[in-house]
């Protein structure tokens, strides 16, 4: 039995000797002052339950506000890049016939410029320059 029913069945048992003690003429006033107490008792537990769960939905917020989203699924990843190198010959075949080795190289950088921002953008810390901390914890630099 848990301790606020032990003093909840004291409280009832007081009530009912002073009842016997005063009489009936007092019993409306006893039975209002015992039922005053156990309402708030509930009314205390219903406000603890609505503070942890409020506290655990804060707590929820706050984990998903600072957890990063993947908003990619590795699916959309592996598309993206098969559609960058597919395209990648044709841009190929126009920039090195229009510009030769210059043309070639700058279709190359776009292709490769376009796949570094999808990646940054599916992996947030990805070009952050951030090394994490070794074993050893002689590592912690930032770049």
């Amino acid at each position: 039995m848990d301790a606020r029913d032990t003093d909840l069945k004291k409280e009832l048992d007081a009530t009912l000797q002073t009842r016997r003690e005063l009489g009936e003429e007092y019993e409306s006033a006893l039975v209002d002052s015992f039922l005053e107490k156990v309402d708030q008792r509930i009314d205390a537990a219903v406000e603890r339950r609505v503070r942890r769960g409020f506290a655990e939905a804060q707590m929820a917020t706050a984990r998903d506000a600072r957890s990063p989203k993947a908003t990619d699924s590795w699916g959309d990843r592996f598309g993206f890049g098969i559609v960058s190198l597919v395209l990648a010959v044709p841009l190929s075949a126009i920039g090195a016939s229009t510009a030769h080795l210059p043309g070639l190289i700058v279709s190359w950088v776009g292709i490769v410029g376009v796949n570094a921002v999808q990646a940054a953008r599916s992996n947030p810390g990805l070009f952050g320059g951030r090394r994490r901390a070794s074993k050893h914890g002689d590592d912690d630099w930032e770049g």
